[in-house]
């Protein structure tokens, strides 16, 4: 009698956390300490309290993640498919985030101001984010669902790519409407993948993504870094992939609609005002900060 794969998929798991936790930590600690592209005051902001952060952290999730699924995907047997597809989502949305970073333009409007000027053939750099987390999401979710076929011998519908290629654009974007306070985002991440860890079998894109969140985050809570579009595009990205890896139809659906619904309450109201106006979520997000 063969032994399930559920046991392999959960030690499998639980070596590429490890592995992404290590290896991000090692890149954390090479970009704080070593000569950077464009120099240090090129990635430097104030954030919300007045405080010089950086926001390299972005790019040591970026190339934590991505690296952990290039490098450590084979031995683990996350397969090509997959490992291609974290290396589409996770790259392109880090890219298309910096470029937002580093340009500091001013024409941040929301996605309904993006949208209409996209409209109107004037393409700022929040309408080519759409733009470039709707193309990497979609080839994303493409991908991950030919593993899937592959593996047992059955197609997904077009119509399921489409749902989760959206999930994964999704995602980017309200990932990076977290991060507006210390270590905000990267809980939300965490919170979001390890579920997906936890009740398995198999959630390898999942577990990158939470090994390499739990590597930044004590120096997010302590307001000497911020991960930036840079970061939290590819956060989002990336467990929006591992959610679509993982479901398929109504559960595809399911996502789409609560990522549909918190992206267009956030054009009306303040998720800083919501979670600090109630219990448990203010203690929460307030969780690992130091306190001023």
């Amino acid at each position: 009698m063969s032994r399930s794969p559920a046991p392999r998929a959960r030690v499998r798991d639980g070596l590429l956390l490890l592995t992404a936790a290590a290896g991000t930590s090692v890149l954390w600690h090479r970009l704080r300490t070593g000569v950077v592209p464009g120099g240090r005051a090129r990635w430097a902001r104030t954030n919300h309290a007045g405080d010089e952060v950086t926001l390299l952290e972005g790019v040591a999730l970026v190339a934590g993640a991505t690296g952990t699924a290039v490098l450590a995907g084979p031995v683990a047997g996350l397969g090509a498919a997959r490992t291609t597809a974290m290396l589409v989502t996770g790259v392109g949305a880090g890219w298309v985030g910096a470029v937002d970073d580093l340009r500091q333009d001013t024409d941040r409007k929301g996605l309904a101001g993006h949208l209409g000027a996209l409209a109107r053939g004037h393409v700022t750099t929040g309408s080519l984010k759409i733009l470039v987390l709707a193309g990497t999401g979609l080839v994303g979710a493409a991908l991950v669902d030919h593993a899937a076929a592959s593996g047992r011998g059955r197609t997904r519908g077009a119509l399921g790519t489409l749902v989760g290629g959206a999930v994964v654009a999704g995602a980017a974007n309200l990932a990076n409407l977290f991060d507006l306070r210390p270590g905000r985002a990267l809980k939300v991440g965490l919170l979001s993948a390890t579920p997906l860890v936890a009740t398995g079998p198999g959630a390898p894109g999942a577990a990158v993504v939470a090994g390499t969140a739990a590597a930044l985050l004590p120096d997010d809570l302590a307001g000497r870094s911020m991960l930036g579009d840079t970061g939290a595009n590819p956060l989002g990205a990336l467990v929006g992939l591992a959610v679509v890896d993982r479901w398929q139809g109504r559960g595809r659906l399911l996502a789409l609609a609560l990522i549909t619904g918190l992206t267009l309450a956030s054009e009306k109201v303040s998720f800083t005002a919501v979670i600090e106006s109630t219990p448990g979520l203010r203690e929460l997000d307030a969780l690992g900060r130091p306190r001023r």
